[in-house]
Order: C-alpha cells, then structure tokens, then sequence
C-alpha cells in the first residue's frame, strides 16, 4: 500500500520561499533543495513511523532533510501523510504548531 502525501498550503509556500532563496544565492541550488525535500518525503512514504514523535498531542512526526537545514512535520491519517510545515531548523517550533 502506497501512503498519499498531501502537502498543505503553508507547507507549499514554505517550500517555494526557501526554493526561491537558494536559487538567488546560487542558480542550481534552488533545484538541489527541492530534491532534497523531495528526497525526505519519500524516505516519509517508504517509512513514516520510523520518524520520531516530537509532538505527541497530535502526534506530529518529524524528519529532517540531507543537505539542507530543514525539518518537515507530518501526520498521519490512514493511507495519507499531511506535511504541515517544512521549515528551517532554526525556525522556533511555534512556527509550526499553530499549523497542526
């Protein structure tokens, strides 16, 4: 069985602005950190419950990305995994609890 991942609206946006960002430092990099992201939430799909609780009122997973400094916080619901906020590890973590 194949999870769905739904990445929600604040989590796109938080993706296209840091996309955006590194692809101003440096044309290319912008690219390397989606597929980083991307690369994070496949590791999601083939094992989400390997990823550790860091909220455990809503039972908020989290996984960090390679390379980059990002963090992405999921649930999940059934066959589906919903990507709250993927932000940047110095981010203070009421950045995303607001989201869940």
């Amino acid at each position: 069985m194949s999870l769905k991942v739904i990445i929600r609206p604040l989590a796109e946006k938080d993706t296209s602005e840091a996309a955006t960002w590194y692809e101003e430092q440096q044309p290319g990099l912008g690219e390397h950190f989606l597929d980083a992201i991307r690369g994070a939430l496949r590791r999601i799909q083939e094992s989400p419950e390997a990823c550790s609780v860091v909220y455990e009122r809503h039972r908020v997973r989290r996984i960090l990305t390679q390379r980059f400094p990002y963090r992405i916080f999921f649930t999940l619901h059934g066959d589906r995994i919903i990507v709250h906020a993927i932000v940047h590890a110095k981010r203070h973590d009421r950045h995303w609890k607001s989201r869940v």
